[in-house]
């Protein structure tokens, strides 16, 4: 078994390859991606599939880290040999290190709300991806409407742009600012 601390990260990598999403979301963002490249908009993606052991891996961290839950509550996960629990030189829980090696992780992935054990990443029916343009934003919705974004902020947040993209069945999660879903939320049902 492997202690656990940011050497994980690197482990069970999250996909930015919109290949990785499934139908019919993956066609619907690919649309909504092209309409934005063709408006003249810059995108960067920053993840789409995200592995359940990734998402093991961090939702545990960040409860390990930010909400007290012992490292000796953790539930194995097949495939992935960490140990939680780290040991002092008697061989005794160290909660200290433990929460210490969680809380790295936390840092290290970039952590700013709970993950999800399963969430629309891990089922490939999310995206998070950043997006701006300069000026005005003369963007073509799924109706083939031509949509003139002249507000701001000239980003993702941009509320016109989020009715665009709805109408590609790609949806914003305002509260999360790279988060796009096929129903706009976190997990699959709430």
């Amino acid at each position: 078994m492997l202690p656990s601390g940011k050497s994980w990260v690197s482990q069970f990598p999250t996909s930015k390859s919109v290949d990785d999403l499934i139908s019919p979301f993956r066609e619907n963002l690919r649309a909504f991606l092209s309409a934005l490249a063709k408006a003249g908009a810059s995108v960067t993606i920053n993840a789409t599939y995200r592995p359940v052991e990734r998402a093991y891996l961090m939702h545990y961290a960040f409860r390990i880290a930010r909400e007290g839950l012992s490292p000796l509550d953790v539930p194995a996960m097949d495939g992935v040999d960490i140990q939680w629990n780290h040991l002092d030189s008697a061989g005794k829980l160290d909660i200290v290190a433990s929460r210490r090696a969680a809380q790295d992780m936390v840092a290290a992935y970039g952590i700013a709300f709970k993950p999800a054990l399963r969430s629309n990443h891990t089922a490939r029916l999310a995206v998070d991806m950043s997006i701006g343009w300069s000026g005005s934003l003369s963007i073509v919705n799924a109706s083939g409407k031509k949509v003139v974004i002249t507000s701001s902020p000239r980003s993702g947040s941009n509320t016109d742009l989020i009715r665009v993209g709805k109408t590609y069945g790609v949806i914003k999660l305002v509260s999360d600012p790279p988060h796009w879903s096929q129903n706009g939320r976190l997990r699959l049902k709430h």
